[in-house]
């Protein structure tokens, strides 16, 4: 099957019991069992829940994957996977990541005795000169957050030491539009808050892959600390999932259109789009991605108090955190998503306070553009400071 028919048929079979054709939300946390042992194949919502197991089964599909574990948050996915590791293991991550995910590693994970080096791995030399001997695991965003840097997959893990696990973030991508298992990776994470629910009305996480082992970990976790969703957030990310190729789509065509036009603009310093000829890793993206996804980063000339004034200005895109949703929005790295990333630190990877970045949204393209036009009109700097 094809990418649209999985994501509408994979793991939602009709009902056995009624032939409902859409998976029931299995509102249960009990399931009762006509002897000890013996039930059918279900004994407890945090170990196992059918609708759950839909969203799993249809995910694996998408990102073909033998396996996958849902979460309740893309950041207990991530905890997951680090939880396959040790005290005194060695990570390398990239620099440009998103900020929650800095957070839990520097503030969180480092006391519990894991090393993390950070390094731009858009170099494949400043790679190789991040590993140790103790190097188990290379952590990877492609494209990155917020400055939207690609990564080549599978350079990376031609180059892993023996039994490193190269484990990606794919939510800036999806599995429409990359699929790292194929290129060599070994562990998938997603946010499914963002584009796979695609509706900004659900929070999710999952961790996909082809190794037993890796899998089996992974799902002990899951079941042994409980971070899972709930029958209800199962159902409506399965549901937000059936018209992931569909809103990718268009998601992809509203970005491009849009890098396009602040490109042009005299009043734009940079924008930070895979889909543009001129962005640094635009073969790449052509080569290991199938499309160029719905987010994008810019910085405009002026002050960069000036970001903060065209975040305050826009209409359609809406000032928010996350993305992915079918609407648009406008985010201040700095300020929000990143805020928790040292400033120096900030600064010193790009992300400056001059930098905005956008979800493009589904909505009519001429809508946004104007949107934005506006916004930057209104706050363009006189001719000579350009």
């Amino acid at each position: 099957m094809k990418f649209s028919t999985k994501a509408i048929h994979a793991g939602q079979e009709p009902d056995p019991a009624t032939g409902a054709t859409i998976v029931p939300i299995y509102q249960t946390s009990t399931y009762t069992q006509d002897a000890v042992g013996q039930h059918k194949g279900f004994d407890y919502s945090r170990t196992i829940n059918p609708t759950r197991l839909a969203l799993e089964r249809q995910l694996a599909a998408l990102e073909e994957a033998q396996f996958c574990s849902a979460f309740s948050s893309g950041m207990a996915a991530t905890s997951a996977v680090l939880g396959i590791l040790s005290a005194g293991d060695h990570i390398v991550v990239t620099d440009d990541l998103y900020g929650g995910t800095y957070r839990l590693f520097s503030r969180v994970l480092e006391r519990y005795g894991l090393q993390f080096s950070y390094v731009d791995m858009t170099s494949n030399d400043a790679v190789r000169a991040a590993l140790r001997p103790n190097t188990k695991m290379l952590w990877l965003e492609s494209p990155t957050n917020p400055l939207l840097k690609l990564i080549d997959i599978h350079a990376i893990c031609a180059m892993r030491p023996a039994g490193a696990i190269v484990a990606i973030d794919n939510t800036f991508a999806t599995p429409y539009f990359q699929l790292p298992l194929a290129l060599g990776a070994d562990i998938v994470v997603h946010s499914t808050t963002k584009y796979i629910g695609g509706h900004s009305d659900v929070v999710g996480g999952a961790v996909l892959t082809n190794n037993s082992k890796y899998a089996e970990a992974v799902k002990f976790i899951q079941n042994a600390a409980g971070a899972v969703p709930s029958p209800m957030d199962a159902y409506l990310t399965l549901r937000g999932a059936k018209t992931l190729a569909l809103r990718m789509r268009e998601h992809a065509a509203n970005a491009q259109q849009i890098a396009e036009f602040l490109e042009a603009r005299d009043d734009v310093e940079q924008v930070f789009y895979p889909g543009l000829p001129s962005h640094p890793q635009h073969e790449l993206a052509k080569r290991q991605m199938s499309g160029f996804s719905g987010m994008l980063s810019f910085t405009l000339k002026g002050p960069a108090s000036r970001a903060l004034d065209v975040a305050a200005r826009t209409k359609i895109f809406s000032l928010a955190e996350s993305l992915g949703g079918v609407e648009s929005l406008i985010t201040h790295p700095g300020r929000m998503t990143h805020g928790s990333i040292p400033p120096e630190e900030r600064e010193a990877r790009g992300v400056t306070d001059g930098l905005l970045r956008l979800s493009v949204g589904i909505e009519d393209v001429d809508d946004l553009i104007a949107d934005l036009a506006a916004a930057l009109e209104a706050t363009k700097p006189q001719a000579a400071a350009l």
